[in-house]
């Protein structure tokens, strides 16, 4: 499946796409409080549109490991009144919702969004999967154990790639039972994996695609980047990109980022030697 339906338009994945970060919590890992009020945020979200963001995702709850919980109530207060301003001020943008929770993701969509991204995998809230379908949105399915506040405590595998893909088929089956017909899997780069095993994945990424589905990759600025360059997230552009660049090669659809300019010259630049390789294999057919 290389479509999907964005509010009754087919958005096309041959192409990769970019999927900009808007977070709007005070204590996100690497952005936290910067783009919290409304005007910090629309004026946020259109740089990343105009650098060429496909999709924006909007958090108002922090998933770093460790992350202190939010209540319902709050994070709707902090998520709507953004949501409703970015459709507004620009009506042709897809919105994407990173909630866990079926009344977010219901609210968010009545408010304009498009589409659900789920850290928790359904794991978090079991009304999910059925809410999704009744909203009739895509939805991001993510590899996770455990809460934020416990992941990394969920971090033993017999088989590290043979076990994801096992949860994620599980998950699959209940999605299309309840009726979700557009699916996205995320591997949850990060998410109950310790670092070791973030690098695993990332080398066999390719082999989720025996599921069928379009593969988000998310590792814009993680631990995993700047613990091995012995930095911070600061300093973890250059390594984004390297990885980036990996995910791209290997064929994964979205990649979610905080840095959109460098995310597109990425893009574009894979995309150009995927046509050349394309072109001589032509030739010497």
């Amino acid at each position: 499946m290389k479509f999907c339906n964005v509010g009754g338009k087919l958005l096309d994945l041959h192409t990769p796409k970019i999927m900009g970060i808007l977070n709007i919590t005070p204590d996100s890992f690497f952005d936290g409080g910067k783009h919290s009020n409304l005007n910090s945020a629309l004026e946020h979200g259109g740089k990343m549109l105009e650098e060429g963001a496909d999709i924006i995702d909007i958090g108002a709850y922090s998933s770093r490991p460790g992350a202190r919980e939010v209540s319902l109530q709050e994070e709707l207060d902090r998520l709507i009144p953004i949501v409703e301003g970015l459709r507004k001020t620009y009506p042709g943008a897809i919105l994407s919702i990173d909630t866990f929770r079926a009344d977010v993701a219901t609210e968010a969509i009545k408010s304009g969004a498009h589409m659900v991204n789920d850290i928790g995998g359904g794991n978090l809230d079991d009304r999910m999967f059925t809410t999704v379908a009744k909203l009739g949105v895509p939805y991001v399915l993510m590899h996770s154990r455990g809460t934020p506040e416990t992941m990394q405590n969920n971090t033993g595998y017999q088989n590290l790639i043979n076990d994801i893909i096992l949860d994620l088929t599980k998950k699959i089956k209940a999605l299309r039972l309840a009726g979700v017909k557009d699916i996205i899997v995320d591997p949850g780069f990060g998410f109950a994996k310790t670092l070791e095993q973030n690098y695993l994945l990332l080398s066999r990424i390719s082999e989720l695609k025996v599921l069928g589905l379009p593969i988000l990759g998310a590792l814009s600025r993680k631990s995993m980047i700047y613990k091995l360059l012995d930095g911070g997230p600061q300093e973890a552009l250059n390594g984004t990109t390297v990885l980036n660049t990996i995910l791209l090669i290997n064929g994964v659809e979205i990649i979610r980022v905080h840095d959109v300019k460098e995310a597109v010259e990425v893009r574009k630049l894979v995309m150009q030697t995927k046509i050349n390789d394309v072109e001589r294999n032509s030739y010497y057919a």
